[in-house]
């Protein structure tokens, strides 16, 4: 016959273990399902934004014209649209030694692309800035 004080002191008295739900597990930032995604595209958009792109067309047109596209002659293009974003151009002539681009800088894209020789011939039509570099 074992007392019930050496029952206790050999063997721990176990309670039944409390369970909670689910949903009181959750952590506190959980509550805003949104707040991950929100975060992440706060952090890429800086990211998007300094991105140029190249239309198909404007890809096309310096193809047919011989037109050699460097890495100078691209990151020149990407600062002008940052100088006309600040400016507030939305649809820009952006002029270099090599070419003239049309921009669509709210999008950050290159529209089209025509040399030095054909630039004296065309007019420009819908542009609301004129850069050149």
């Amino acid at each position: 016959m074992t007392n019930d004080k050496i029952k206790n002191i050999l063997i721990p008295q176990v309670n039944k273990v409390s369970t909670k739900k689910s949903e009181n597990l959750k952590s506190p930032n959980s509550n805003k399902p949104d707040e991950f995604q929100n975060l992440l595209n706060k952090t890429l958009e800086p990211q998007k934004e300094q991105a140029l792109e190249i239309s198909k067309h404007a890809a096309k047109r310096l193809e047919e014209r011989d037109l050699k596209m460097d890495t100078n002659e691209f990151f020149k293009l990407q600062d002008a649209v940052k100088k006309l974003k600040q400016k507030g151009g939305r649809d820009s002539l952006v002029i270099t030694d090599k070419a003239a681009y049309i921009v669509d800088v709210n999008n950050n894209r290159v529209v089209t692309a025509i040399d030095k020789a054909e630039m004296a011939e065309n007019v420009f039509t819908k542009i609301d800035s004129t850069l050149m570099i």
